[in-house]
């Protein structure tokens, strides 16, 4: 019998994406596969995606990356969290840590005592009882430490990362072809699809060369070379929900000691953003262009920079939503060939890794079963819906009326999925998180309230606990989450300590 395994692997595109895809095959399927990069230094990467979440951690434990080098070779600082400014009306500020919030008692969350405890005015705002909401704002940073008890807020920290995404790219390709993979200079001048099934066959070169393959990842940004051009899979638009439709990014010079995390501020027609890594400060602006043009646009940002701008503002133009299929026959779409996202919550990598993790899990054989690539699709749809959930929230949820874009976005239909969840909350604080989504319920908690959806009512267990009991409770928790940011030193100090970069030409 024929071997039923698929050997050759051809990754369309570089990129964050790309190379992410390449270290990852290297590592688990090892040198049986044979695993083809081709990429064109002509053709620019997005290259903006420089705030993550804390999943890239099991990323990069998956391919045994030791961090301190890690940080040192993507001019990384440390992330606990947004920080949301002017989002639910001018002079707001709230913000989304990462980790947990107090502790849960008798299965209940921490936070449903904290209603009751806020409505007797006995509670502080919903941060001070989380590590990473108090630290962020005051600059501390700390990993997580292994001499304090289990059940110290110190001693599971949950963090991210800011990071330039070309040296993070760079970074994964060194590993990549230390490890047999194989990158191939060219840009793509066609597509051969097989006769009697459509699926991909081959790609052919400007120079001629032809690259077959078995199993072809997309990975070409918002072309969709093979996932869109070659088999025309079709795409579902979120721009009902999520208007913004362009985006300028910059670079300025760093100002002062990088704050342990991102910041995003709300605009006339959108959302600023703010990532500060070791060696610069990463600046953009994601508008709508129906509300604002291309110039008003450059002028805010410009002037909302900490430091002097690297260059001109970089454009970009999006569609958000995702591809109809993102496993199409034998074509499988990562990262912006597979949807965008716009980055208010730094999904943009974390659904590029979670894309590889699923296909790692339903690899298929050279039949390319059906079953695989319908499981795959049905799993990568929900995720994207539960991402375009959470951040329409942050619209939605806004009591802004100075401007057309703000009162469109609070007065505009939202999905039914997210109408339920939002009723749910504002009903009893109540969250219920199905396993395969993205965002735990603490994040929903605190953009929920952070955007000002307040709970009339709490879960009926909460009154099991008498008054007096529940002050000191949530007292307590609170001193402790100050003493131990207390205990934690400068972000600055500890980069500084463990894993400060050489410096680089900015």
């Amino acid at each position: 019998m024929s071997d039923p395994r698929i050997r050759h692997i051809v990754i369309v595109g570089g990129g964050t994406a790309g190379w992410m895809a390449a270290a990852a095959f290297a590592k688990v399927l090892g040198r049986d596969y044979a695993i083809r990069l081709v990429e064109s230094e002509e053709i620019g990467t997005v290259g903006v995606g420089e705030a993550t979440v804390p999943h890239l951690k099991l990323f990069n434990n998956l391919l045994e990356i030791d961090e301190i080098e890690f940080i040192r070779q993507t001019q990384s600082t440390f992330k606990l969290g947004i920080q949301f400014n002017d989002w639910g009306q001018l002079g707001d500020s709230y913000i989304h840590g990462f980790g947990s919030i107090g502790h849960d008692v008798s299965l209940l969350p921490f936070h449903q005592f904290w209603i009751k405890a806020r409505q007797q005015g006995k509670a502080q705002d919903i941060g001070a009882y989380s590590l990473n909401t108090v630290a962020a704002p005051r600059g501390r940073f700390m990993t997580s430490a292994s001499d304090v008890p289990a059940t110290s807020p110190l001693a599971n920290i949950a963090y991210a990362y800011h990071f330039d995404a070309g040296r993070y790219a760079a970074y994964l390709r060194r590993y990549a072809e230390q490890r047999g993979v194989v990158r191939t200079e060219g840009r793509i001048a066609q597509t051969l699809l097989r006769d009697h099934d459509g699926f991909v066959e081959a790609i052919v070169l400007d120079s001629g060369e032809r690259i077959d393959g078995e199993l072809f990842i997309d990975c070409s940004g918002f072309r969709g070379l093979l996932i869109e051009q070659a088999l025309h899979t079709g795409y579902t638009d979120f721009t009902h929900w999520l208007p913004c439709d362009r985006a300028l990014a910059v670079p300025c010079e760093k100002v002062g000691p990088p704050t342990p995390y991102t910041r995003s501020t709300a605009r006339a027609a959108g959302w600023q953003w703010r990532i500060p890594l070791q060696h610069r400060t990463g600046n953009g602006y994601v508008y709508c262009s129906a509300h604002l043009s291309d110039d008003e646009a450059a002028a805010t940002l410009l002037a909302n920079l900490d430091g002097q701008p690297l260059g001109d503002p970089r454009p970009l133009r999006f569609t958000t939503g995702m591809r109809k299929k993102f496993w199409n026959r034998n074509v499988v779409a990562l990262g912006l060939a597979s949807g965008f996202m716009e980055p208010l919550e730094s999904t943009s990598i974390y659904l590029i890794q979670s894309g590889i993790a699923r296909l790692l899990n339903l690899f298929p054989q050279r039949d390319f079963s059906p079953v695989l690539s319908d499981r795959y699709n049905a799993q990568s749809v929900f995720e994207f819906e539960r991402i375009r959930d959470f951040l329409i929230l942050h619209y939605h949820a806004t009591r802004r009326d100075d401007t057309p874009f703000w009162n469109n976005c609070r007065h505009m239909s939202i999905p039914p999925s997210l109408q339920e969840n939002i009723r749910l909350f504002r009903d009893s604080g109540r969250f219920f998180r199905d396993a395969e989504e993205m965002f735990a319920s603490v994040s929903w908690v605190q953009v929920m309230l952070g955007q000002g959806i307040v709970p009339r009512g709490y879960h009926p267990l909460v009154d099991q606990m008498p008054d007096r009991e529940l002050h000191a409770f949530i007292a307590s928790v609170g001193n402790v989450v100050a003493g131990c940011v207390e205990a934690m030193p400068p972000h600055q100090a500890f980069i500084d300590r463990y894993c400060a970069a050489a410096p680089v030409a900015v």
